[in-house]
């Protein structure tokens, strides 16, 4: 759950801290006091867009901190996301997060005390938090929503059916699109094709070897100088071991060696540091023969060969002919021809390739129709189900003669995507299957049943909303779910069935509502209230917890607009006596 917020330079709001608890947390207070800038707040620290617009002048930024403390498999799954990007949990197991915005624009975000990009904090939004609010209705009335929110309730292995339906649609069509390309771009795929089989064949009378223009250019150069190389090595191997004919008689760097260390060994016995270093100059004797034979090989091998030396200006020359056309070298030479052979391979139009790819994408359209039409099967269920468990919510929420119906239904053809028989019935098919699902209201016994963008009021919508949640709320998600104004339009016994569902949905998660209804806050475990301050000269708004006479007094002014009403705080304390009753287990 989120066990804190706090917001600074946002809005009417200067510096505010929320202390919040598990279970039911109500925010309220007067139109324009700041409510908007709680959930504003909340959507910055989850990674929502800022708007630099909302930014105080002073201090220039805006700053949004939580501290976040998860259990269970979301614990496992976000701190894993987190310290895989180099932040780190609290030794409590918390999790800091925040974010600063500044009238700039700029923003940053720290998630685990490292800075990281602000989709990190929605990764981790996305696991912790889920937002509702009246744009939230208004989203529950397109269809791709609705059947999002179908294929959210019917379960995991709904998910892996439309997993196995997406990559097997993204095969599908990649085919479908590289036959018509072919068909379609003959003519430019065949010259780019003739072009790529000159150089190809160019290359290959050449048959160019990795690493081979280096070889041949060390290769040139020990021919064109083999004499001076020759005279090189005559006089070192002289120097070293002797063995060549020399004009004075000065001992090589063997029989020196050999008489030094003969020397020291004779004073070894008096002084053993002197056969610690006879044995070093044995070493050196040792590694001088070994030079000595190695010269000796070289110069058996070295050879000034005319003829091969006009060979290797002739390869080279062939070689600089490719580099001039293809590469920088060799190596890029050879690695041109290997792009230049796969690239043959997708220019490919012979009518034995496109008869291939016509039935392999045959085949990838059969499966992709059989999975389709299982998704559809899957839906089918699961929205016998979720209607039923909607309808029974909705009951509750002073709608007892309302009905949901969902309805799957083939998608219709004709529209940019393709189509298949899908269940015997010929639809528009795409990544998410060949259905159209629409939520509808039967609003009482009689009443025809139309969709809820033209069946539900607004206030209507909400508890259709609320109960959809609630449903939800059953099977997992998210373990905080903040709920904006979702009871707008809604008033007297609907507002307090708003209220029990609210706090029912409080007993298995962490619940934040911004209402104006008392009855709502009533069911609070607790009751923050935004309020203005208007003393300064630049209006500001803080956030306090209220509690008992006063938490009172604010549900008397929520219902009356008179703080010090006894009726009102008469009234308000009854309210607040109903639901202590009923938010017991």
């Amino acid at each position: 759950m989120l066990e804190e917020l706090r917001i600074t330079g946002l809005g009417v709001i200067e510096d505010t801290t929320l202390p919040l608890t598990g279970g039911m947390n109500v925010i309220t207070g007067e139109t324009g006091a700041g409510k908007t800038m709680v959930v504003t707040g909340l959507g910055l620290l989850f990674g929502g867009r800022a708007d630099a617009g909302r930014v105080r002048a002073q201090p220039g930024r805006a700053v949004v901190e939580g501290r976040l403390r998860l259990r269970g498999r979301v614990a496992e799954a976000v701190h894993a996301r987190v310290t895989d990007a180099g932040g780190e949990p609290d030794e409590d197991g918390s999790l800091l997060l925040s974010r600063t915005v500044t009238v700039e624009g700029r923003s940053r975000a720290h998630v685990g005390g490292r800075s990281m990009p602000v989709s990190m904090l929605g990764e981790v939004g996305e696991q912790a938090v889920a937002v509702h609010g009246q744009s939230d209705q208004l989203r529950l009335l397109r269809p791709a929503e609705q059947r999002a929110s179908l294929d959210r309730f019917a379960g995991p292995e709904h998910e892996k059916l439309l997993d196995a339906l997406r990559e097997a649609y993204t095969r599908w069509r990649a085919v479908v699109d590289d036959l018509a390309d072919r068909r379609r771009n003959a003519r430019e795929r065949n010259q780019e094709a003739d072009l790529l089989r000159l150089g190809l064949d160019e290359i290959t009378r050449v048959d160019p070897q990795p690493g081979e223009d280096d070889e041949l250019k060390t290769e040139a150069q020990r021919l064109e100088h083999a004499e001076g190389l020759r005279t090189a090595a005559q006089i070192a191997a002289q120097c070293v071991a002797g063995g060549v004919e020399a004009a004075d008689e000065t001992p090589d760097a063997s029989t020196l060696l050999g008489t030094a260390r003969r020397t020291l060994e004779a004073q070894a016995g008096t002084d053993p540091a002197l056969g610690e270093l006879a044995l070093r100059l044995e070493e050196a004797a040792t590694l001088v023969t070994d030079v000595s034979a190695e010269l000796s090989a070289y110069l058996a091998a070295l050879d000034a060969d005319p003829a091969r030396l006009q060979t290797v200006y002739e390869r080279r020359a062939a070689l600089r002919a490719l580099t001039r056309k293809y590469a920088d070298d060799v190596d890029g030479v050879i690695a041109w021809a290997e792009r230049a052979r796969t690239r043959l391979s997708d220019l490919d139009t012979s009518d034995e390739l496109l008869d291939e790819l016509d039935r392999e994408a045959g085949r990838l359209a059969g499966e992709v129709a059989e999975l389709a039409g299982r998704v559809a099967t899957s839906r089918q269920e699961a929205a016998v189900r979720f209607a039923e468990q909607v309808t029974v919510e909705l009951a509750g929420l002073a709608m007892p003669h309302a009905r949901i119906e969902v309805a799957v239904l083939p998608r219709p053809v004709g529209r940019s995507e393709p189509s298949l028989r899908v269940n015997g019935v010929e639809a528009g098919v795409g990544p998410d299957g060949a259905d159209e699902v629409e939520l509808r209201l039967l609003a009482h016994p009689g009443a025809p049943a139309l969709p809820l963008q033209r069946g539900a009021s607004g206030g209507e919508l909400s508890r259709v909303m609320l109960a959809i949640e609630v449903v939800f709320a059953g099977s997992g998600g998210p373990p905080t779910l903040v709920f904006d104004e979702v009871d707008a339009g809604v008033g007297g016994q609907a507002a307090v069935e708003i209220g029990r569902r609210l706090a029912r949905l409080a007993r298995s998660h962490q619940v934040l509502v911004v209402t104006h209804l008392p009855q709502v806050a009533a069911f609070a475990d607790r009751h923050l209230v935004v309020a203005k301050d208007t003393g300064g000269a630049v209006t500001t708004s803080g956030v306090r917890v209220v509690e008992d006479t006063e938490r009172a007094r604010e549900l008397a002014r929520m219902l009356a607009g008179l703080p010090d009403s006894d009726l009102g705080i008469a009234h308000a304390e009854e309210l607040l006596a109903v639901a202590a009753k009923e938010r017991r287990p």
